[in-house]
């Protein structure tokens, strides 16, 4: 830790909430009657997803640029099935910490995602994130990780310095984007990992 931590910032897939996007494009086949592996390799996160992402396009928007990205004609309650279907539940060993977290120092959620994942988590795992201070979301605030900007946004509304921000993410350009903000950052490729870089901050 290179200056004292004041707070503590999680990315929500794969750090607290277990996510896997093959389940998405799988149900997504089931749907379509056609081959799972081919719609993963069809699959590609592009403008119209980053759009998504910061609210600037809608479900139903999103939904009919996938028809033409995947080549399948199903209805948008289908594709909203196969869209929540990545929610597995919460990362195993998570809840072990999250309270401990929260109690020591102001905690805070910070996730790129879209509309309908939102009121998918919301709704499913309100428990969960009960203790968090904040749950900032990409389409929320209209900016996403890994942009400075976006980092330089939740620090203001937290208001504590960047450098006194100690956050988590799976990914590691979010992680990097997040040094480069000047927040302290933590890879996270394992629970192991949240646990080991929580730990000086626990035990004080």
């Amino acid at each position: 830790m290179t200056e004292p931590v004041e707070a503590l910032l999680f990315d929500l897939g794969n750090v607290i909430l277990d996510i896997d996007f093959r389940r998405t494009t799988a149900r997504w086949a089931e749907h379509a009657g056609c081959d799972a592996k081919a719609l993963w390799k069809r699959y590609k996160p592009d403008e119209s997803y980053r759009q998504h992402e910061r609210g600037l396009l809608d479900d139903a928007g999103y939904f009919a640029k996938l028809r033409e990205m995947l080549e399948i004609d199903i209805s948008d309650e289908q594709f909203l099935d196969g869209w929540n279907a990545t929610f597995k539940g919460v990362v195993a060993g998570a809840e072990q910490w999250i309270a401990p977290a929260c109690a020591a120092l102001p905690s805070y959620v910070f996730s790129n995602t879209n509309p309908a994942h939102e009121r998918y988590f919301r709704a499913n795992f309100a428990h969960v994130l009960a203790p968090f201070r904040t749950v900032f979301t990409s389409p929320g605030i209209g900016l996403r990780k890994p942009d400075r900007e976006a980092f330089a946004h939740v620090a203001q509304v937290v208001g504590i310095a960047p450098g006194r921000i100690l956050f988590f993410d799976d990914v590691l350009e979010n992680v990097e984007g997040a040094r480069n903000a000047g927040l302290q950052a933590v890879h996270v490729r394992s629970n192991a990992d949240t646990l080991a870089a929580l730990e000086p901050v626990l035990r004080r």
